[in-house]
């Protein structure tokens, strides 16, 4: 059976929490959305939020720069930024894990930018990895990406006992703030930040054993979350009935048994959820009647580095980890609107 051998995580240096709020209020100023917005950040959970932006680079005080203004950078400068940043915070990651050994096979998730030679190949020239190593790159699925890595090395692993399966996901989100006048956009953009993290998957040796995936789509929901490219960078939209649709879907019998896998919830020893924001957690905790405190590691992951899309369930299995749980079940949403999810649990190895 494939297994998490090891995973750390990496964020940037600067933390923009705070500029972000008050940028953000600068732009509601004089309407009466500006003290909802206000409230609503104050009740997010989240204290900090890191970006690979400089503080005047990201020019967050006079909302110029990438936060907008008259001056703002097109898609191209922000993809090379992110063509240097992206790697470099990847490999900060990777540097925290220990010896490599002899990687066989990369997969890499990525929905923040675009490059060529892609990131999997920066990293594998860096590390001086074999020529003959193969690579995976998913790309634009947003928060539910980590989950499809996982599978991914779980599924070369089953197919490849000999396999060692370097995992990376690797998220820019600073990199696309957009000027906005309206709550909805603006109180999306304050949920994101970057980070990236990396894992070991093979089939020895002591780690968080993966088992059988969770897939679920909702009918009706696709424009609940959008990710467009467009000439600033890409342009999210997160609908505020997310949480709402979550909670409606996970409380079908037939989501939920996907979700236990057949069992009671009070069987479950641990809760990877996506920290995509306090809402869709509550939503999450709420809808499966789980204890109060069960989703502690995803509000830690949240209030300490908000939602990195697919970097943000690894921040989470990262803590998860260390308790060294029997069963457990990790679940992130995203495009689609849907859900994707594995069972995993604890093996002290061969």
């Amino acid at each position: 059976m494939a297994r998490i051998n090891a995973l750390a995580t990496a964020i940037p240096e600067l933390d923009f929490e705070q500029d972000y709020r008050r940028w953000a209020l600068l732009q509601l100023e004089g309407q009466r959305e500006a003290k909802l917005y206000e409230r609503m950040a104050d009740r997010s959970g989240i204290e900090h939020r890191w970006s690979v932006l400089s503080a005047q680079d990201a020019r967050l005080h006079q909302g110029e720069g990438l936060y907008g203004g008259p001056d703002a950078p097109g898609t191209a400068q922000r993809m090379q930024i992110y063509a240097t940043a992206a790697p470099e915070l990847a490999l900060k990651a990777i540097a925290k894990l220990p010896d490599l050994g002899r990687i066989t096979h990369i997969v890499v998730s990525s929905c923040t930018g675009f490059v060529a030679p892609g990131v999997d190949q920066i990293i594998a020239r860096r590390l001086g990895l074999a020529d003959d190593v193969e690579r995976v790159l998913i790309g634009f699925m947003g928060c539910y990406a980590a989950v499809t890595a996982l599978r991914t090395a779980r599924h070369i692993v089953r197919s490849e006992a000999e396999a060692r399966v370097l995992v990376v996901t690797v998220e820019l989100s600073t990199l696309h703030h957009q000027q906005e006048i309206d709550i909805e956009p603006l109180l999306a953009g304050a949920q994101f930040g970057d980070g990236a993290a990396a894992a070991i998957v093979s089939a020895s040796g002591a780690g968080l054993e993966l088992h059988s995936g969770i897939a679920a789509a909702l009918e009706d929901s696709a424009d609940l979350i959008t990710w467009d490219i467009i000439d600033t960078g890409f342009k999210m939209r997160l609908s505020g009935d997310v949480p709402n649709r979550i909670a409606a879907a996970i409380a079908r019998p037939e989501v939920r048994a996907a979700i236990t896998g057949g069992l009671d919830v009070s069987q479950i020893d641990a809760w990877a959820i996506h920290a995509g924001g306090r809402s869709i957690l509550d939503a999450v905790e709420n809808g499966l009647e789980l204890a109060r405190g069960s989703l502690e590691d995803s509000r830690a992951v949240l209030r300490e580095c908000g939602n990195m899309s697919s970097s943000t369930l690894m921040f989470v299995l990262e803590r998860i980890m260390k308790h060294q749980p029997a069963r457990g079940v990790a679940l992130a949403f995203g495009p689609g609107l849907a859900m994707e999810g594995l069972h995993f649990g604890w093996t002290g190895g061969d």
